[in-house]
């Protein structure tokens, strides 16, 4: 008879429901090995856990605990007693290497696993974590004086070739110039323009972003292709575009928060001019275990707990869009991930 896994206290066999929820154990261990700094104090060298300790401001004991259990799930490894070295597997948690994890570490473990702990309280109101939570309690992101720095470097800043799907998907070969809304880093855009160099792009955002993306399209030839704009989308959209993309960005927002941009949009977007929104399409129906579609459906509940917006079907969008003076007229799926809602100005 096989033997129930052992886990925290062993309190009762890890059943499959168990073992789900203790699955935070591994995201907390991560988080404080990220806080702490344990992997930029490592490098590429074997250090004892006293020198450790003292590079990384904290108690020799407990820090040794948990590079052991670093050293558990493949992070580091305990060469001799006490002495641990990065694995390759771990590298990227250290802050100066390129595509460094760090950003996305703190902010997924610890920025916002902050409002997911308000989860329940958000499903009993329908309201995200700051409007639910105690206002006498700060959240992790109002005391973390990187947090907007960290959500930049976690969006929109992947290497361009990881949105050619995208830019593939969606026949771009008849437009002139394409604006990306909300588009942070600028990979998207990038992505499309290097697919189509003879088109001219706009990179859409708010002042820190564009600021940040700024280094990114440095090269003259990019400068005269893209012009980098500062708008605020609930605002103002800018016009001179005849194709406007948004990527997430709408399921960050509640639906009138959403119809709001849409409809910013189809204030400026010319009649024959085409809106991509490029986003996860939920199914109708959820009527059995789908690890990749759970993937989607968290990304919904944690819009519900950060932002109060929410991930959307086909019907849903068609439903935004027709509200907001659009029609939907296609649907293009990329790969397993996302798809692209396509529409069009609406007759008056």
């Amino acid at each position: 008879m096989a033997q129930p896994k052992s886990g925290i206290g062993n309190v009762t066999a890890n059943t499959e429901l168990v073992e789900m929820a203790m699955a935070y154990s591994r995201s907390r261990v991560l988080c404080a090995a990220a806080r702490l700094g344990v992997a930029d104090a490592l490098r590429d060298e074997v250090r004892s856990v006293d020198h450790l300790a003292e590079s990384c401001h904290a108690d020799a004991d407990a820090l040794y605990r948990l590079l052991r259990a670093l050293a558990s799930i493949g992070v580091t490894e305990e060469t001799t007693p006490k002495h641990f070295r990065l694995t390759p597997f771990g590298r990227p948690l250290r802050r100066d290497v390129a595509q460094s994890a760090w950003p996305a570490v703190v902010f997924w473990a610890d920025l916002l696993a902050d409002s997911w702990s308000l989860l329940t309280d958000c499903i009993r109101t329908g309201k995200p974590a700051a409007q639910v939570r105690d206002p006498n309690i700060p959240s992790r992101w109002s005391q973390d004086p990187e947090a907007n720095s960290i959500f930049r470097a976690v969006m929109g800043t992947a290497p361009a070739e990881d949105y050619a799907p995208i830019a593939k998907a969606w026949d771009f070969s008849r437009a002139k110039v394409v604006a990306d809304l909300g588009g942070g880093g600028g990979s998207l855009i990038l992505a499309v323009l290097e697919l189509h160099p003879r088109l001219r792009g706009m990179l859409v955002d708010l002042d820190a972003s564009i600021e940040s993306a700024k280094a990114r399209f440095a090269d003259e030839k990019l400068s005269s292709q893209c012009e980098l704009i500062i708008a605020d989308l609930t605002q103002s959209v800018p016009a001179g575009a005849d194709v406007y993309m948004l990527k997430h960005v709408l399921h960050g927002r509640r639906d009138p928060e959403a119809i709001a941009i849409l409809r910013n949009c189809r204030s400026v977007i010319l009649e024959n001019g085409t809106l991509l929104i490029i986003e996860f399409i939920l199914p109708p129906l959820v009527s059995q275990a789908d690890p990749h579609l759970e993937a989607h459906l968290m990304s919904d509940l944690n819009m519900l707990a950060v932002t109060g917006g929410r991930e959307r079907s086909e019907h849903e969008w068609r439903t935004l869009l027709e509200a907001s003076g659009f029609r939907l007229t296609g649907v293009y799926p990329v790969g397993s991930d996302v798809g692209i809602v396509e529409a069009r100005p609406a007759e008056v």
